[in-house]
């Protein structure tokens, strides 16, 4: 490739890729006022980022490696408009960084090799790639970047919503510093707010809107942590107004009927959610179980699907401890099934208030655990031959059935027989609920069969 095309090549990467910072340089005065409010407030250097003081503090390891230009390649993870774009963004203008930024939804192959190339042939440039949903991108992709990125030749900034742990590979992983970013607070959203009212030069100032305090604080309950959507719910209400308005909760209204909660079925969310959900039955707390799930269905969460974990929480956590939740827990996914939604909320709070109040053990779940394990783990014992089945001459020539105890001939209906070779032990009743009278009953049971051995009558 001879320079000609490496500059044509250059010129049509930087094209495809165009970040928003260079947009924000636009000599054009229009241009830059048509851009989104989000994008024309960016910040443009590290101190300028209000928010995620616990990768961005005084004594953080980012701003150390940012400062002395010292680090390799970063994944930024954390849920929307939390500010991972403009750290990427910020990183490449403080390092004076070559800055090619490449959205995973857009790209392919081709572009990537194309990229990777241009780095390689222009060393001192220092390229960062910035790509943003890196987990769209699939395993080929992602192992393209690899040696590119093992040798310096590009250094990779990642922006994921998804777990990286789940999306990206393995040895890109391990090549990258990990950062998560949190949900911002609302203090830091409302902050933000008020200086893009205030500022004339890239923000709403030469609007001269006033807005209530009470319209600020609601709309960062309305963007629930994302700062983009609250810069672009404010813009929306402001640039409705005419130059110098007040704006009130009546012209707000239309955002807190239409809110959105940030919930994606599939994804970190719902498994963050539904964790917390079932943590919360099995901690005794009903008033939070009964939050998380208003938030799965307010998020669009199939009902069924918190039935279905409502069932299996029922012989998990509950168990024999209260014999009633396993069927009423079916009863409040059969009537998901044939109600459904609005109605089957109703009977779907019904049983989670009982789970969450129910008295708890998990005895099944570790017996199950028990004789899982013994099976996998030790020889598998034979049937012993006096509990085969006998219902055949053929069986019962061979011996099978011979010397059983019918239990139901013995007091109690405990005859003292085995029912294994090597008799083992693995449910432990837990002294909690219907299972105490359980655990009182098997505990007689043992004397039963004791004295029965010690008499010699089996």
């Amino acid at each position: 490739m001879d320079d000609s095309e490496q500059t044509m090549l250059f010129q049509r990467s930087n094209k495809k890729s165009k970040n928003d910072q260079s947009s924000l340089e636009l000599k054009n005065k229009e241009s830059f006022a048509a851009l989104p409010l989000a994008l024309r407030v960016r910040p443009r250097k590290i101190s300028g980022i209000i928010g995620q003081d616990h990768i961005l503090g005084k004594k953080s390891l980012l701003p150390r490696l940012i400062q002395s230009d010292s680090f390799g390649s970063i994944i930024f993870y954390g849920p929307p408009g939390c500010g991972k774009t403009t750290l990427a963004e910020v990183i490449a203008h403080e390092t004076s960084s070559r800055f090619i930024r490449v959205n995973a939804v857009m790209s392919n192959v081709a572009e990537l090799r194309e990229i990777l190339h241009l780095a390689r042939s222009c060393p001192e440039d220092r390229t960062i790639v910035s790509i943003d949903e890196i987990h769209r991108f699939n395993k080929a992709q992602q192992d393209l970047l690899l040696p590119d990125v093992e040798s310096g030749t590009i250094r990779l900034i990642g922006a994921t919503t998804h777990n990286p742990g789940f999306y990206v590979n393995p040895p890109l992983l391990s090549r990258s510093h990990l950062f998560r970013l949190n949900p911002l607070s609302k203090g830091v959203i409302t902050k933000v707010l008020k200086q893009a009212l205030s500022d004339s030069k890239n923000g709403l100032g030469d609007r001269q809107c006033q807005v209530e305090n009470s319209v600020l604080e609601k709309i960062t309950l309305f963007c629930d942590g994302d700062l983009r959507r609250a810069l672009n719910a404010l813009e929306t209400l402001v640039m409705s107004q005419t130059e110098g308005a007040t704006i009130t909760e009546n012209e707000l209204k239309v955002f807190a009927n239409e809110r959105q909660i940030r919930y994606d079925a599939n994804e970190d969310e719902h498994y963050d959610t539904i964790s917390a959900f079932i943590k919360s039955m099995r901690g005794g707390n009903p008033d939070a179980a009964l939050y998380w799930m208003a938030k799965m269905l307010a998020g669009g969460e199939d009902p069924r699907y918190i039935a279905r974990r409502l069932v299996i929480l029922a012989s998990e956590d509950i168990g024999l401890a209260d014999p009633g939740a396993l069927p009423l827990a079916i009863a409040a996914f059969q009537a998901c099934e044939s109600i459904g939604l609005p109605e089957c909320e109703l009977n779907l709070a019904h049983v989670v208030i009982y789970l969450a109040t129910a008295p708890k053990s998990n005895s099944t779940c570790l017996a199950l655990g028990e004789a899982k394990k013994v099976i996998k783990n030790e020889p598998i014992q034979a049937v012993p031959l006096w509990l085969r089945d006998s219902s055949t001459k053929t069986n019962r020539e061979l011996g099978h059935g011979r010397n059983y105890q019918y239990s139901h001939d013995y007091s109690e209906a405990i005859s003292g027989q085995e029912y294994m070779e090597n008799p083992l032990s693995f449910y432990q009743p837990q002294l909690a609920g219907a299972e105490e009278p359980i655990a009182k009953r098997l505990k007689h049971w043992k004397s039963l069969k004791d004295q029965l051995k010690e008499k010699g009558t089996y």
